[in-house]
């Protein structure tokens, strides 16, 4: 691997890991072109399987849903990795309780996440989703680093925005809805 991936994946900055290769204290090769190629001799923890994420904001999408699925398995495939599961999943990017998700991330069977963009993962929170893998030896690669759906984005703006007015108005309208049950109950108890 190259040394720069190396340097990423040990937590270090690459000009200390260039330093470690000419110190002698990493084995390596440095190729014509000058990149440095290392010997990794730490054997991964886990099969190189992926699991491979698709999610869509809503049901009108789903289309799209398949389609990403497809193109998220054509480029695992190139890239020679084994698929070991696809999962695909609608529902907003700021929900927290994904059940497709929550399924996956809990699955020890994979060592990659392959995910197209990060929102595809979460809205927010996306660092801490891959720290967290990390730790369990597990990496996450989002395969297009490009902007967000503008669609997409605004659905689930409006997703934040309605569970702010719930959270806000849905005490009030509680209260009302049973000050109405409470009515007809009455009303009900005085016919008979």
């Amino acid at each position: 691997m190259k040394l720069s991936v190396w340097a990423r994946r040990e937590g270090i900055a690459y000009e200390t890991a260039w330093r470690m290769w000419k110190g002698g204290h990493i084995k390596g090769h440095q190729l014509p072109t000058g990149t440095i190629i290392v010997e990794d001799e730490k054997p991964s923890l886990l099969p190189d399987r992926v699991a491979i994420y698709a999610r869509v904001s809503g049901a009108e999408n789903r289309g799209s849903l398949d389609a990403q699925a497809a193109r998220l398995e054509q480029y695992a495939i190139a890239r020679g990795y084994r698929i070991y599961k696809t999962v695909k999943e609608v529902g907003s990017g700021v929900n927290d309780s994904r059940k497709q998700l929550l399924g996956l991330l809990m699955d020890d069977g994979y060592s990659r996440l392959i995910v197209e963009h990060r929102d595809r993962l979460a809205r927010f929170g996306f660092n801490y989703i891959h720290v967290l893998l990390g730790r369990t030896g597990r990496t996450v690669e989002v395969v297009n680093e490009s902007a967000n759906d503008r669609d997409d984005f605004m659905q689930d703006f409006v997703s934040i925005v309605t569970s702010f007015c719930a959270r806000l108005y849905g005490p009030r309208w509680s209260k009302r809805k049973t000050e109405k049950i409470i009515a007809e109950l009455k009303k009900n108890a005085g016919d008979a």
